[in-house]
């Protein structure tokens, strides 16, 4: 089958909502409009869309201030009803018809689910249906949230292999300063890599409606990278910009594809895993990962944190606790503490098909 151009749209909370904190029934439309076009031109979108704690919130008057879980998983399901249903008239209007799918950080830890959103993703592009992910507010908890859309939409990206993922935010791109505060700030056009001076270069959230600033925007654009996947991040205030952004011009802030990507295995277990214990390793095998590109060895595990099983996802750290790397191990806890204590330190605990270094994608290969 001929693969079709794959773009993946965020938009947040602040930009589908009014002064009233009620949904923005004019935006929703240039949304479903500029959409509609991209389908015409031949893409395949995918919409990840915030707005169901506020849509709720708003619909219910309630305050979103000092809100208690469960209230916000409440708001969640009454504003999750509203907020597709919009979206389904808007879009059956353009003759585009919408299915929505509801994630969790769990549905990306655990491998078979994760393959599963994979091909129910797939079904719905190729059918040309616009899927409408958001993250299922109304049965999370603190360890299986993404904690917002951003990161949510990089691994979408990742999962579908898109060719774009477009952030739509509050303000034009990214600044070399805050321009609501700094007048001489600069729109940066071109980020080559995403590093610790321009996560420096991000501010904090501006909004009091959405959970993401620039910074989550930078992190999930660092995701989409290494997944092969161009980012760019522009101003939701008229959505018409997408046509312009996947037509090739430049606008907003485009973060570039990383020169050493993962492979769809390789960005689960970087990105969609959960971790479920830490190995510590002596210099040896921090040598051996990291420059000499091996498997890991029972010989260079110095010290075992926390109870897995075969198959888990484990993090790999240096002496001085630093994550080196992600992988899948051959042991469950007990039998390497087994090896260890019996000298079998030859035994292979993560191989290296299985096995992602995070410290230096430069000199450690994937």
């Amino acid at each position: 089958m001929e693969h079709n151009r794959r773009i993946v749209i965020k938009i947040g909370s602040s930009s589908l909502t009014n002064s009233e904190k009620l949904l923005d029934i004019t935006r929703l439309k240039a949304l479903a409009t500029a959409v509609t076009e991209l389908f015409k031109q031949g893409w395949q979108p995918i919409l990840v869309s915030s707005g169901a704690v506020a849509t709720g919130l708003g619909h219910l008057g309630w305050n979103r201030t000092n809100l208690t879980m469960p209230e916000r998983q409440a708001a969640a399901s009454v504003g999750q009803g509203l907020l597709m249903e919009k979206y389904n008239e808007l879009f059956q209007a353009q003759g585009i018809k919408v299915g929505q799918i509801l994630l969790t950080r769990a549905d990306f830890a655990d491998r078979r689910r994760y393959l599963n959103a994979r091909n129910t993703l797939n079904v719905l592009l190729n059918s040309h249906v616009l899927p409408i992910v958001n993250e299922n507010d109304t049965v999370t908890v603190a360890e299986i949230r993404f904690g917002d859309n951003d990161t949510l939409s990089a691994l979408v990206a990742g999962l579908v292999e898109a060719d774009l993922l477009i952030l739509l935010t509050d303000i034009d791109g990214l600044y070399s300063g805050d321009p609501r505060k700094d007048p001489n700030a600069k729109l940066i056009p071109v980020v080559r890599q995403v590093d610790e001076n321009i996560i420096k270069v991000a501010g904090d959230s501006g909004s009091t409606i959405g959970t993401g600033g620039m910074k989550t925007k930078l992190s999930a654009a660092r995701i989409a990278a290494r997944s092969g996947v161009r980012t760019v991040v522009a101003s939701a205030k008229d959505p018409s910009i997408l046509l312009g952004i996947a037509a090739g011009r430049k606008l907003g802030t485009s973060i570039e594809p990383s020169d050493h990507t993962l492979r769809s295995r390789k960005q689960w277990i970087a990105y969609g895993s959960i971790t479920r214990g830490i190995l510590t390793i002596d210099k040896g095998a921090v040598k051996a990962l990291t420059e000499r590109h091996k498997s890991l060895l029972a010989v260079g595990v110095t010290n075992i944190k926390g109870d897995f099983q075969v198959g888990s996802v484990v993090s790999i750290v240096d002496e001085q606790g630093v994550e080196l790397a992600k992988g899948i191990t051959n042991l469950s806890s007990d039998d390497l503490r087994l090896a260890i204590k019996d000298d079998r330190h030859g035994l292979e605990v993560i191989n290296r098909d299985w096995l992602v270094c995070e410290r230096s994608f430069s000199t450690c290969q994937m």
